[in-house]
């Protein structure tokens, strides 16, 4: 994003990101990547939002920050915000997450502009894309970054007077609440299509002989025709029982190991037919 914004021309004046923070087990501080970028390209970075308004800027552009803007901050300084979805539809922090974990077909990009709301402000421009099927969560914020980016410097292009008055919202407001870290341990409980986007999501997780396993790829299946329910958690195959069909489990990743095929891990672990996951 910096390096398209300076690419296209765009004077930055300032760059805000969030504190350093203390990472590993010395405890070193570690500066975010969106200000280690900024640093490379010779950018001026700060900490402060209030630092914006006395910068000289005349926009301020929001991606992703994670905070709310104060209002005498926007009353000195006009902000557009690029968000990943079709506003009103998951205001808040995590909607690409909140997109899959929902099974929605389709999200986007919007580019508005900033307000004291939480995502409330009107809509310059907005473009949709198809979530894959398999598609994670961090494949999909790829595409929108690509997708967002571009939108973003068409608005910017001969300024956003251009485009006329921002629209406003329009639909039933939904909000992609932060996702919670027990909301990614797989619940063999559930239906396997609603397991299957947990992992898509990412760090999704289960136990096995007590130790937790990371699951980074899996594929939903239905039960085998003419099969019984097997109990939800048990292991067939490369496969675990849920609730509804199986979850055919493809990349996962042991304590302390490299992510590994299955197969591979199963071999391994010497995983034997009807074993339990998740105890």
């Amino acid at each position: 994003m910096l390096e398209a914004l300076v690419g296209a021309g765009h004077d930055l004046r300032l760059v805000l990101t969030m504190p350093d923070r203390r990472r590993g087990r010395g405890g070193a501080l570690v500066p975010t990547a969106v200000k280690a970028r900024a640093l490379a390209l010779g950018l001026p970075v700060s900490e402060r939002v209030a630092d914006a308004t006395a910068c000289g800027a005349e926009l301020g552009v929001v991606v992703a920050f994670g905070r709310l803007i104060k209002p005498e901050v926007l009353a000195k300084l006009s902000m557009v915000n690029l968000h990943f979805s079709l506003l009103p539809r998951w205001r808040g922090a995590a909607p690409v997450e909140r997109a899959i974990l929902a099974g929605d077909e389709e999200t986007g990009v919007c580019v508005m502009a900033l307000e004291e709301g939480l995502d409330t402000g009107p809509v310059y421009a907005s473009a949709p894309v198809r979530i894959g099927e398999e598609e994670t969560a961090a494949e999909l914020r790829a595409r929108l970054g690509d997708l967002g980016t571009g939108l973003l410097l068409e608005c910017l292009a001969g300024g956003l007077d251009r485009l006329g008055s921002p629209r406003p919202q329009v639909g039933e407001a939904t909000y992609a609440d932060k996702i919670r870290p027990e909301e990614l341990i797989l619940d063999w409980r559930r239906p396997a299509g609603e397991l299957a986007r947990v992992v898509r999501v990412g760090r999704a997780s289960t136990t096995f002989r007590g130790r937790r396993l990371l699951v980074h790829r899996a594929r939903p299946l239905p039960a085998p025709s003419g099969s019984e329910a097997g109990v939800p958690g048990t292991a067939r195959g490369d496969a675990v029982w849920t609730g509804e069909g199986l979850l055919a489990l493809i990349e996962v990743q042991g304590e302390g190991r490299a992510r590994q095929p299955f197969a591979s891990w199963a071999a391994g672990a010497r995983v034997a037919p009807g074993e339990r996951f998740g105890d």
